[in-house]
């Protein structure tokens, strides 16, 4: 297809470079296999001379990846294209992916030898790599800072050798995207045999341009990109695949392009991708963060009530999140407060949206986020209920037993009994709490997500802890901040059973009433 853009996914291979401890097999695997369902048409899977848990990796790999091509790294070096080549045995359908640096600085300072020599070493490593195979992709690194001239001599000589993918990576994030896009126009322009070969890019995030640098090399005649999920990768990392492929999509009518990827699979690929290799998605990451979707002014709100793509652009069920968030904060307006009851399943006569809003507003700019609980409670329960507190933490007592054991004393309100509870623990104080809470007090509550964040204000370290937690198949959270942690604690473990309780009471009202009409009839 004559506008379709290849994508080579090197989140395997440069993304785990980026990482504080590397991937075993099984997680490679499953990364993997998440990637193929994608519709990456490259998978990057490593570099196997550089250890033998990543040579087995690779083999591993290559023996169940069938829809998406493999590829594996090599210097022009015959012993790093042998292993190359040995890794992939397994696979019918593989690619060697040699690399040399081009520019000046690198083979002045790095690599010590002429430009005349950097040439004739690409050319005896492509004729190693095609004993194995004819899918040769040679990258000309740090093509960015390479010297045009010099750029287009050494494509010219790489394609005449059979090369038929070469790759123009800005290895250190230097271009950009006019620069970028001019390099490219100048290799389709002086390189005589240019449509003998897909030109490829890889671009790095260093100034944040990897993405616009991409999408401007595709402007102007590449046909294959190169990135990460996440854009994870060395230093600021790669361009993200998430980001550059929704482009395309979303703006088809400028770009022109199409690729394979089956984007209803990016958000899950993103979370696995995330999960496995212990990085945290930004809030404010674009396509997949938790507020890439999410309003909060209640101008945008009503707007999206109205019609999606006031403030929306993407419809996130197309990449795979069920729906948008509307946050309800003290920015909120009536409409967004109006909207989520009827969410809810509640009618406009049964509650007095007026007198709801101004108690959300005061709620809201004391705790900040509310969540669907709260606004029932605040309809439907009286000021007394709302502001009781079934379970109040009088004050606590912490002793060290040994160096992995603490004891603490809990001194609380339950009710109007004061009650004391006994807990040792030895690494997490909230699971425990919470484990000690359901068996004292027979409930089951299950922890799904749990956050805690210290930083500087006013030159004093403040706590906060953001927690989720499903009682019921209702999920409940808490976001709490302050000096103590072990007191922002236990407090956030009391207002999650405060609000438990109040869900209760809401029960209760509602069943009074079903059974008060139904004597009415």
């Amino acid at each position: 297809m004559k506008n379709r853009i290849i994508i080579l996914d090197t989140t395997l291979r440069d993304g785990e470079q980026s990482l504080k401890s590397s991937l075993n097999t099984k997680e490679k695997i499953e990364i993997a296999l998440s990637l193929e369902k994608l519709g990456i048409d490259i998978l990057e899977l490593g570099f196997p001379i550089s250890s033998p848990q990543e040579f087995n990796s690779i083999k591993e790999i290559s023996k169940i990846i069938k829809n998406s091509t493999i590829c594996s790294l090599a210097r022009c070096v015959e012993k790093d294209i042998d292993i190359a080549a040995k890794a992939m045995k397994s696979s019918n359908n593989f690619r060697i992916h040699i690399f040399l640096a081009t520019s000046y600085l690198h083979i002045k300072s790095k690599l010590q030898k002429t430009f005349e020599e950097i040439v004739q070493l690409s050319i005896n490593a492509i004729k190693i790599a095609k004993k194995y195979t004819d899918d040769i992709e040679f990258s000309c690194e740090d093509a960015g800072r390479t010297s045009i001239d010099n750029l287009c001599y050494i494509v010219e000589k790489l394609i005449n050798e059979g090369v038929k993918t070469i790759n123009i990576p800005d290895t250190v994030g230097f271009t950009i995207p006019s620069q970028f896009g001019d390099i490219i126009k100048n290799l389709f322009n002086r390189v005589p045999n240019i449509d003998k070969a897909i030109i490829s890019v890889h671009c790095h995030n260093d100034l944040g341009m990897a993405v616009a640098n991409s999408i401007a090399a595709i402007q102007n005649g590449a046909k294959q990109i190169e990135g990460t999920i996440l854009g994870i990768g060395e230093r600021a990392g790669n361009t993200s695949i998430e980001e550059v492929c929704m482009a395309i999509k979303i703006r088809k009518d400028l770009l022109k392009f199409k690729t394979n990827i089956n984007h209803k699979y990016i958000y899950r690929t993103s979370k696995l991708v995330s999960k496995i290799c212990k990085i945290k998605i930004p809030s404010n990451k674009a396509i997949i963060g938790n507020n890439a979707f999410s309003h909060s002014s209640g101008i945008h709100q009503d707007g999206i009530i109205k019609n999606r793509k006031n403030y929306e652009i993407i419809n996130p069920e197309s990449i795979g999140i069920e729906t948008n968030r509307l946050n309800l904060t003290s920015r909120s307006g009536r409409a967004a407060i109006k909207y989520k009851m009827k969410e809810m399943g509640y009618k406009k006569e049964d509650y007095d949206l007026n007198q709801l809003y101004d108690l959300f507003i005061k709620l809201a700019d004391k705790k900040g986020q509310i969540f669907d609980y709260d606004l029932e409670n605040l309809a439907f329960l009286t000021k007394e209920e709302n502001e009781s507190h079934f379970y109040k933490l009088i004050n606590y007592e912490i002793n060290f037993i040994y160096s992995n054991k603490s004891k603490f004393l809990i001194k609380f309100k339950h009710g109007k009994k004061t009650k004391k509870i006994e807990l040792e623990f030895s690494n997490n104080f909230i699971y425990s709490l919470i484990k000690l809470f359901n068996r004292t007090m027979n409930i089951n509550i299950k922890i799904c997500n749990y956050e805690m964040n210290i930083k500087n204000k006013e030159k004093k370290e403040i706590c906060s802890i953001n927690i989720k937690v499903e009682y019921e198949s209702q999920k409940f959270y808490e976001i709490i901040e302050g000096y103590d942690m072990w007191e922002i604690s236990i407090k956030s473990i009391f207002n999650i059973l405060n609000n438990i309780k109040k869900k209760e009471r809401l029960k209760k009202i509602k069943l009074s009433k079903v059974n008060l009409n139904d004597k009415r009839i």
